[in-house]
């Protein structure tokens, strides 16, 4: 699985555009979050397939800005669907000097980070 970086004109419509571009390539988005601000939305989109994804959005005008290897966690919601879960491994990962870039949750239950060192922060929460 792989995070892609997307930017999209804060306006009606481009979420749509990038949604049919994944469809019509189909591309399941297995994950996504998006913010905007100042005429501009940040989208993060999870998907199988990066290069299959990047090109279909590529190919519908959409900017794909970069892409990262996120760490996805399947914990059990008893884990993690609970007060102070996320202070609890954000604390783990700051302690171990890993940054959190993006955080969001995707289907099947999903947790998804993007961190400055996956492999620190595996071993901060004890993956």
């Amino acid at each position: 699985m792989q995070d892609l970086t997307v930017s999209l004109e804060d306006r009606p419509g481009t979420l749509a555009d990038l949604g049919e571009a994944l469809g019509k390539a189909g591309i399941n988005i297995e994950g996504l979050t998006a913010v905007s601000s100042e005429g501009r939305a940040i989208v993060h989109v999870l998907v199988e397939d990066a290069a299959a994804a990047r090109a279909a959005l590529e190919g519908a005008g959409v900017k794909v800005e970069g892409e990262a290897e996120p760490m996805i966690s399947e914990l059990p919601s008893d884990q993690v669907d609970r007060p102070g879960a996320i202070g609890a491994m954000a604390r783990a990962m700051a302690d171990a000097g890993v940054n959190i870039q993006v955080v969001y949750l995707a289907t099947k239950n999903r947790a998804v980070a993007v961190t400055s060192d996956n492999a620190k922060a595996r071993q901060a929460l004890g993956m």
